[in-house]
């Protein structure tokens, strides 16, 4: 006799949910690589962060559909390829397959030779070392255990206003993302210690049940003191962030 596992039941339901999500078949009809596209759609188009002629970087940018939709922001016309009217560096740890305009590099942006290649990649247009908008759609590889994985994902969210705080200008805004649990007050306090102006946005593309947030940082206080040392922790690869 044949006995279904709840696992099966959940990957079953899952998937199908998957395959019927609204946004799952907008992706496909408008070319995005994964439905997190239109979370950082929504809050773009909310805040007005990413203008044509900005600097964009994107960190934990594998699969690519944030940088896709970012250089459709920057493209005069709207479009996937073409013109485009700004900058947009990508990072990972990650391969990422290319998105026409965007500069990839592949690694950690900490160790000297990848930070080296950012900064190089940052003055060949115009001269500019700083960029305008700083997006992070980092996320650990979650164990299940919920004080570890907070810590985790406080690590990255650290390590995105660390990267902001040195290489954004003042005037700049970075977009995170976190989770509702152990560790979101910290951080939400942190975000307040160096920005001028902190939202908290929940897209509507984010799948429901989900305790995923985003946290929008506008304007630096000061410019950072130093450096977090420990090593960036992986980006759980996934088609349907």
């Amino acid at each position: 006799m044949k006995v279904k596992t709840q696992s099966k039941k959940v990957n079953k339901a899952w998937l199908n949910d998957h395959v019927n999500d609204t946004y799952v078949k907008l992706a496909k009809q408008e070319g995005y690589r994964a439905r997190a596209a239109y979370k950082l759609k929504e809050i773009d188009e909310s805040l007005g962060l990413i203008k044509p002629g900005y600097h964009v970087v994107d960190l934990g940018s594998t699969p690519g559909a944030w940088s896709q939709y970012a250089r459709r922001r920057l493209s005069p016309v709207g479009a996937a390829v073409g013109e485009l009217n700004g900058r947009i560096i990508a990072l990972d740890i990650l391969p990422m397959d290319p998105v026409e305009g965007v500069v990839f590099i592949q690694g950690d942006f900490r160790e000297p030779d990848v930070l080296l290649q950012l900064e190089q990649a940052l003055l060949a247009d115009k001269g500019r070392a700083k960029v305008d908008v700083v997006i992070s759609d980092m996320a650990p590889n979650l164990s299940g255990i919920e004080t570890a994985d907070a810590a985790r994902i406080s690590h990255l969210v650290e390590l995105a206003v660390d990267f902001a705080q040195n290489h954004m200008k003042s005037e700049g805004a970075l977009v995170v993302k976190l989770f509702h649990g152990s560790g979101y007050s910290d951080l939400v306090k942190l975000f307040k210690s160096v920005f001028k102006v902190v939202k908290p946005f929940k897209p509507k593309a984010s799948r429901p049940g989900s305790s995923e947030t985003f946290l929008i940082g506008m304007g630096l206080k000061q410019a950072a003191t130093g450096s977090a040392a420990e090593p960036v922790l992986a980006k759980k690869p996934t088609p349907v962030s």
